[in-house]
């Protein structure tokens, strides 16, 4: 798969970061907190996971020698993330990992002091996360989610594979904090496009917004990333499918399971990154002082076997443009 670089924030902000001698790690085990908004049988979640600790072990990290994981799964449920983020807390790790918004909101509210570094987190110096993306004070620091640009991508690539489109459904979890850019997707859109917001906090919630924007004629769906529909990716395929709704989605795993089309960044890189972001802190480095970084590369997935099953013919100029066609 060929990689594009699509757009990069802080410029050299890296090269302020502070100078850490790389050596091997040492002494006394330490103890990592992982909070991730998915279930432990989820195959995303686990190699979202794999993808941590081989960065660490690439970094002399590793389980059952010199560093303890504790891990917590509390799906999409509001309370069982707040439990979850206090358990946490409680065993007072060196370090978390924050493995989205909803999970690095329930950490925050449970601690000011012990460093958390996050993943997946959506516009965190907008919305009070840090005080800013170059010096993010506090105790948390990461990887943001996706630059808000990339929402006119999602329109344009719709546009491309169904023209006719006149209703543009938006599904997200409000609780993840995506809807920051529903303004972006709605200035995007062309003139007689109609932007079609459906928030959903639940799985029953998630079929009636699908069946809505489904009931529209011309309709496309885009599916903002989040616990919920990460969770229930496989439903809103099928409903996709069942409702004939060409459907984006930043992540590619969703195009791997059926989706039409995805494009973003690649979030199991950003969870091997996160591992770097760790070995600092362990290492002394404060969350303070580890400026947020954005993605820097973006990349386009078609799944041809959806598109066919939708009566969709991608158009050749889409298709050249793809860094990955499943087909």
């Amino acid at each position: 798969m060929k990689r594009r670089e699509f757009m990069t924030l802080l410029g050299g902000a890296a090269a302020a970061w502070p100078i850490v001698v790389r050596a091997q790690p040492t002494g006394a085990t330490r103890r990592i907190g992982v909070l991730i908004a998915l279930t432990e049988n989820d195959s995303e979640g686990q190699l979202r996971v794999q993808a941590f600790r081989q960065g660490l072990q690439q970094l002399g990290w590793v389980e059952g020698r010199n560093l303890h994981i504790d891990y917590r799964w509390p799906g999409a449920d509001a309370e069982r993330l707040r439990a979850s983020a206090r358990e946490l807390v409680g065993l007072r790790p060196d370090v978390m990992l924050a493995g989205n918004t909803t999970s690095l909101i329930a950490l925050q509210q449970e601690t000011s002091t012990l460093p958390v570094v996050f993943v997946q987190v959506a516009d965190p110096a907008a919305r009070g996360y840090v005080a800013s993306l170059a010096r993010p004070g506090g105790n948390s620091t990461g990887f943001a989610l996706y630059e808000q640009a990339l929402a006119a991508k999602w329109v344009e690539v719709l546009r491309e594979v169904a023209p006719r489109t006149s209703h543009v459904g938006v599904v997200y979890d409000p609780l993840n904090a995506a809807q920051t850019y529903l303004p972006d997707i709605e200035k995007a859109l062309s003139p007689g496009m109609q932007l079609m917001p459906c928030a959903s906090h639940n799985r029953p919630e998630l079929e009636d917004a699908i069946e809505r924007i489904g009931a529209k004629p011309n309709s496309a769906m885009i599916v903002l990333s989040g616990s919920l529909t990460g969770l229930h990716r496989d439903l809103i395929i099928m409903l996709a499918v069942k409702y004939r709704l060409p459907l984006v989605h930043p992540y590619r795993y969703f195009t791997a399971a059926g989706g039409l089309m995805s494009y973003g960044p690649d979030v199991i890189d950003q969870y091997r990154r996160a591992a770097d972001y760790v070995d600092r802190v362990l290492k002394g480095v404060k969350p303070a002082d580890l400026p947020v970084q954005f993605p820097t590369q973006y990349s386009l997935v078609i799944n041809l076997k959806t598109a066919k099953a939708l009566g969709l013919e991608v158009p050749a100029t889409l298709l050249a443009r793809a860094d990955e066609v499943i087909e």
